[in-house]
């Protein structure tokens, strides 16, 4: 009995021994055994931007939808011809919850010694713009389950939204100059205050989501942050935006660029810069390489693959060089987006003050940040009729221009047209949903395998997973 024993204890020891050298061979030496809140910081900026700027949720999808770009070739796309296995739909989805909410939850869960109040404040902050991009995407998300378990339950948009603003005012009092340096950001370089108005700006966005739905709540919400110190994003040079550098930190677009031709400007947003003679036109969009076409040509939305290249390549304009150069930024938020915000909220009696001068301070700002700073071309730009400030119908002046100051700006454009109504949009003549627009993203196909009670719940509150589907917050 006890030589059987001893037998089993041997062969134990070996295995265990065994595990031990594995382990030693499997480990990474180059690896970082415990993460450091800098290094996930820096990851989650760097991730937010590709996953905001990059093919999958931009150019291959919203920047599609929202027609400021169109496809010349492989135009499925294009024509909404989309399935819930497809990266377009799947990326903004995986990226966002197993990569930036999880390395974001991370520096969460970190403790002071680890990471002080203001990595927790950035962290949370960071983790609300991607809920909110996701709940605008999507609709109902997981949110308060994120993370916890391997089949969270999903919230409401509105769950979201108000859990959000909520989520924001803590990090807000989480950021705090005094008490400790801030690493590894490559946005704010560790600017405190910058942090804190951006939170504030995040947060007068998402009062505006709910505008039609929670009027009360928003009117507060933004009262709140139009008297809080900190302040907003309060010029050009603060705004929230990524800074790449040369390959392989490049820009997603400029990347894309360098081995690909698929892309044009779309003739929907070209024709309307043409109409207002707006002098972003040349930033936005590059002449044809066929040197006989002396314009910008806009290629057309959803057409079939044959007649999307019989515009010709040569013969229609690309991006402009502005977005597809390595260093080229990735714009989250604007001053722009701030000032046409505000106008808003004045339109809508939410706060005191002129609707119309805050609109002509957003189409500055938003001319200055694409270079356009000659006053005289600024004033004739805005004394257009077409482009002056119309206060019977604010939706149509500010979704208008609102849209062209969010070119390349593809889900947070996409957001705002279904949430304002303007420009009218139309489908083009190959899509495939029956004279539709897409109104959301399909869930990926694995919510249904992996996490089918709570995707069948959300289904059964929203509506059909369909593209067409109209969101809580898009109040028609």
């Amino acid at each position: 009995m006890l030589k059987n024993i001893l037998s089993i204890l041997l062969v134990a020891f070996a295995l265990s021994s065994c595990n031990d050298q594995l382990d030693d061979i499997n480990r990474n030496p180059n690896a970082t055994e415990t993460p450091l809140a800098p290094f996930l910081l820096t990851g989650s900026l760097k991730h937010g931007a590709d996953l905001y700027w990059g093919s999958n949720s931009s150019f291959n999808s919203s920047l599609l939808f929202i027609q400021q770009w169109a496809k010349i070739q492989y135009t499925e796309p294009d024509r909404y011809q989309i399935s819930n296995t497809d990266a377009e739909i799947t990326t903004l989805w995986n990226t966002g919850y197993a990569t930036l909410i999880t390395d974001l939850n991370t520096i969460l869960a970190f403790p002071e010694a680890q990471a002080n109040s203001n990595f927790k404040g950035i962290a949370l902050a960071l983790r609300s713009w991607t809920f909110l991009l996701l709940a605008d995407t999507y609709g109902d998300v997981p949110y308060k389950d994120a993370g916890q378990t391997v089949s969270p339950s999903y919230n409401t948009q509105r769950e979201v939204y108000l859990g959000l603003l909520e989520d924001l005012t803590e990090a807000q009092n989480l950021l705090d100059a005094s008490k400790g340096a801030v690493t590894g950001d490559l946005v704010y370089n560790g600017d405190i205050s910058k942090w804190k108005k951006f939170v504030n700006s995040l947060r007068l966005r998402i009062a505006l989501r709910i505008s039609d739905r929670e009027a009360e709540l928003a009117k507060q919400t933004i009262a709140s942050v139009v008297a809080d110190p900190p302040g907003l994003i309060s010029n050009n040079n603060e705004t929230f935006k990524f800074i790449y550098t040369s390959s392989p930190q490049q820009n997603p677009a400029a990347a894309w660029f360098e081995t690909r031709d698929d892309y044009r400007v779309s003739k929907t947003i070209v024709d309307k810069l043409y109409e207002l003679s707006d002098p972003r036109l040349p930033v936005y969009a590059q002449l044809p390489s066929d040197t006989s076409v002396d314009r910008y040509v806009g290629a057309a939305n959803g057409l079939s693959n044959s007649d999307a290249n019989n515009q010709g390549f040569a013969k229609t304009s690309k991006p402009g060089t502005y977005f597809l150069k390595s260093e080229s930024p990735a714009v989250i938020f604007s001053y722009a987006e701030v000032l046409f915000g505000l106008s808003e909220a004045v339109a809508r009696g939410f706060i005191s003050g002129d609707a119309e001068t805050y609109y002509k301070q957003a189409v500055t700002a938003s001319l200055n940040q694409f270079g356009i700073t000659d006053a005289t071309t600024v004033a004739d730009y805005l004394n257009q009729a077409k482009v002056k400030y119309d206060a019977s119908n604010y939706k149509k002046s500010i979704g208008e221009q609102k849209w062209i100051a969010f070119y390349g700006q593809g889900l947070d454009a996409f957001a705002e047209w279904r949430r304002l109504d303007y420009p009218e949009l139309k489908p083009g003549s190959a899509t495939v949903l029956e004279g539709q627009m897409p109104l959301r993203f399909f869930y990926p196909g694995t919510e249904q395998s992996l996490n089918g009670k709570s995707y069948k719940a959300a289904v059964a509150n929203q509506g059909e997973d369909l593209l067409t589907t109209r969101l809580w917050f898009d109040v028609k």
